[in-house]
Formats: C-alpha cells, structure tokens, sequence
C-alpha cells in the first residue's frame, strides 16, 4: 500500500513515493516558487500526480511549516512563504486523483521517528528539532497531539527568558531564540567578532568570507575548537532546561533530537541530558525519560506526512 509524501522547504519541494514500511521508492524535488502560492499548488500537485502515476496510492500527505487548522484543510500562518489562511487541501485536490492530508512538517517528523525511528515502541513522545528555528512534535497515548485549534506542539515558543530575546512570533524570550542554529549562528558571530581569545578560531574562519556562515561554524565544532564548542553546550543547555519544563507538562518517555544541529552528536546531547537533569522537577522521586538523537536525517517529513495519509484514507 503506497502513499505520497511531500515536504514543502523555503527553497525546495521534496516528495517520496512511500510504502508501509517507510521506505523510499522514489524520490523527486523541485524549487520552491516561494513568491507564488498558486504556483506552490501547482508544483506539489505535479508532484503527486507524477509520483502516483502507475502505482496503486491511498492518499498524499503534504507537510509544511506553520499553523495547520485542526481539519487539516487550510495553512492558517505560514512565515516563510507568505500564507494566510490558505485553502490549500482543496486547491491541491482540485488538480490530483488521491485525497490530500495537510500537516506541519515538524508533526509529520515527529511523527515519522515515533512509527519507524527512534521513538518506536513508545506511548509517549516529544520530538524537537533544532534548525534554522526549534521545531516540536508530541505524541501522547500513541495519538499526534494536534490541540484544540490544530497548532499544538510548537514547542520552540516556550518562553524561557522573560524580556528576553524577540522572536518572530511576537513574543520575547522563547526558547527558539536560544536553541536554534539560528541563535548558534549569532551566538558565533558574535564571539568571532569579540576579539576573545575563545573566539579566535571563529573570527579566522569569518575573514575567509567576509561573514562567518552556518558551515564554517560546523567546521569549527568538528575540529573541536572550545570556543565553537562551548557556544553548542550553552545551546545544549537550554535545551536541557526546556525539556525540564515539558517534563512537568506532559511527562513522556522519550524526547528526541532532530534537525541538522542534532549531527554534532553528543557535543550537543551531553549538555541536554545533564541540563534536563538539573531542572527536573522532583528528581529522584520519578522516573527519568530517554534523551536520543532522531534516526531520520532528512527524510522525516516525507516519510510521516506519507504514513499520516495512509493512515487517514487507507486500511490502516
């Protein structure tokens, strides 16, 4: 029983034909019409229609960043790509032969690494990913928890500094502006541009392009450098402290590590262990959850928004 899987990126749409066991069949990509929102539906409409063709296809999943409504019909908010209120469930099942589901795209990973990755075999789940922005999935009872109004789980705007930092949410403080590889990338910059000698490193690698990038900084970390080093456990730490928080609220077995931060390995989830830790209410009188880096490196989206379809039109 196949299902289609379609990621909408800033930059690119990705889409999978998927079977029952998350497997890949086959893979197509296009750029993103970013500036267009018809031609979005266009392009993830082909996509569908090219990726079903021959095959026997229950559904398509499409994921996407922003708030979904709770029918999973419409893009309520969409920051990167300019939605608002958008019919897009219709729009797209008006040009293709299969019934759509509408996801976010950090549900649908969340909910690829509860089925097939890491958080197979659990009840209870939250995945966060740590981009560009900190994204969040939560699984409770084995269900996708979607909230009353669709937008639950945005768990990147949990304020953890009151007056702290503006987010682009509106509010100040959110743990996005502080465990992001947005807020890394800062973080570094600044620190190159200190003239600290922790900051040495970073501020050689930033005269090479005239402004320090993403890339540079991993460079940094893989070789090492305490300064790169030492910023990835402080964002390691409010990580930490913000799984202290969920903890209380939800109490799930298992939280997982996702998104291309993540890759820096245990640089990164050392400092989230022992910081969840430390902010563990009652430590000592109850259990203490699993902490594990996410399996899927960047095929979560497809592969969940595939599975969320064929449960919802499929036999499942």
């Amino acid at each position: 029983m196949y299902a289609v899987g379609i990621d909408i990126g800033g930059t690119k749409i990705a889409g999978a034909l998927v079977d029952i066991d998350g497997n890949l069949i086959t893979e197509l990509r296009v750029p993103t019409p970013a500036e267009d929102s018809q031609a979005i539906v266009r392009a993830v409409a082909n996509l569908i229609n090219q990726l079903s063709d021959g095959h026997e296809v229950v559904g398509a999943g499409v994921a996407a960043a922003g708030f979904i409504d709770a029918d999973q019909a419409n893009i309520v908010y969409a920051p990167n790509l300019s939605w608002r209120n958008e019919p897009f469930k219709a729009n797209v099942e008006a040009l293709v032969d299969v019934p759509v589901l509408l996801e976010n795209d950090a549900n649908a990973a969340g909910w690829a690494e509860y089925v097939y990755g890491a958080g197979k075999g659990t009840k209870h789940m939250v995945m966060l990913t740590i981009g560009t922005g900190v994204g969040g999935a939560v699984v409770v009872d084995s269900h996708l928890l979607r909230g009353g109004f669709g937008i639950a789980g945005e768990l990147g705007h949990i304020r953890v500094v009151p007056e702290g930092r503006l987010c682009g949410c509106g509010q100040h403080g959110c743990i996005e502006q502080y465990g992001s590889g947005t807020a890394l990338l800062r973080s570094a910059r600044e620190l190159a541009a200190s003239e600290k000698p922790e900051g040495a490193r970073l501020a050689e690698l930033s005269r090479e392009t005239g402004e320090l990038t993403g890339l540079q900084v991993a460079q940094a970390i893989a070789e090492k450098d305490p300064g790169a080093v030492a910023l990835v456990r402080e964002l390691g730490s409010w990580i930490g402290q913000t799984i202290g928080s969920i903890t209380a609220v939800l109490d799930p077995e298992l939280v997982v590590i996702g998104g291309g931060v993540s890759s820096v390995g245990d640089v990164l989830m050392d400092p989230i262990r022992s910081a969840y830790l430390s902010h563990l209410p009652a430590r000592g009188f109850r259990p203490e959850l699993l902490i594990k880096p996410a399996e899927f490196l960047n095929d979560a989206g497809l592969v969940g928004a595939a599975d969320l379809a064929r449960r919802a039109f499929g036999k499942l």
